[in-house]
């Protein structure tokens, strides 16, 4: 159960998913279902949903905390596993949280981008999806301390954080209004996978692009043009993996081979074997930042 069944992303962890029960074979099945609004509450009729059919593992991608976890401990009390891809929800609600990469990681690595594209220097903001996304929130939390404490940033400046709603045409609005309110602003950093691309394509039209440029997170190939031109960055890695990764632990957690106890191993197929690790959490590997350089590595 992705945020929003319709983004690409989350489609692309779907197909992944399927490729490891295909290979698994048997009784190994994908079922689907999302809601139409990235919110928790959005969220918790589907997972009620999923209890009636007695499934034996949701994975859910939280669009916040605690907006679901109550029906998702009714779901563990009737024996069902919960495991979290990509965004996490309350830990005593689920047994295993697989990351697309450890938190601080993802954070240092847009901060970083961020520099590098202004020269450690000028004015910034941050387009995120929703207040209340776990991941982006948390990424968000480290660039703030990142910018308190370490002096190699002391010529950067966060002036605003807003936020897109997990909607392109909100996300291409609040890119221009950041460069219309901040006129001395250099850079955006858009950790949210459909912002950036509607961000990278509203500054594009407007004729901003380059006077502001822009990292974060996104399918590489949608923004492969405005990469292309060195005005804009990405941390990427292989969505189609998260999902592939994420079944195999969802079939571990149901086999009861993992329960979330750190050094746990599982078997992952062709990505081999996995530990879990503090907070019960699992974590694909590290991100890259995407450039003109390796753009061309990444097929989604």
């Amino acid at each position: 159960m992705p945020k929003l069944g319709d983004d690409p992303y989350m489609t692309t962890v779907r197909d992944g998913a399927q490729k490891a029960a295909t290979e698994l074979g048997g009784n190994n099945k994908v079922v689907y279902t999302s809601p139409s609004e990235a919110t928790g509450a959005a969220q918790i009729p589907f997972v009620q949903q999923l209890i009636s059919q007695k499934v034996d593992v949701i994975a859910i991608s939280g669009s916040d905390l605690n907006g679901a976890a109550a029906e998702l401990k009714k779901a563990q009390a009737q024996g069902i596993k919960v495991i979290t891809f990509d965004s996490d929800v309350a830990p005593d609600a689920r047994s295993l949280f697989i990351n697309q990469a450890k938190t601080d990681e993802l954070g240092t690595g847009m901060l970083d981008s961020m520099s590098n594209l202004l020269d450690g220097k000028g004015e910034f903001a941050i387009l995120s999806s929703t207040q209340t996304a776990v991941n982006q929130n948390a990424w968000i939390a480290d660039i703030k301390k990142r910018l308190a404490s370490e002096a190699k940033f002391s010529g950067m400046k966060l002036v605003d954080v807003v936020y897109g709603e997990e909607k392109a045409d909100v996300s291409a609005n609040r890119a221009k209004e950041l460069v219309t309110t901040h006129p001395n602003l250099k850079g955006i950093i858009v950790p949210a996978g459909i912002s950036l691309p509607a961000a990278a394509t509203a500054l594009d039209e407007i004729g901003a692009l380059g006077k502001v440029k822009l990292t974060g997170l996104a399918p590489a190939s949608l923004i492969k043009k405005q990469i292309q031109t060195g005005n804009v960055q990405d941390i990427w890695w292989n969505v189609t993996d998260l999902g592939y990764l994420s079944f195999y632990a969802a079939k571990a957690a149901a086999s009861c081979t993992v329960t979330g106890k750190a050094s746990e191993k599982f078997d992952a197929g062709k990505l081999g074997s996995y530990t879990v690790g503090d907070e019960k959490t699992v974590i694909l590997g590290p991100a890259k930042i995407v450039t003109t350089a390796n753009v061309n590595e990444f097929a989604f």
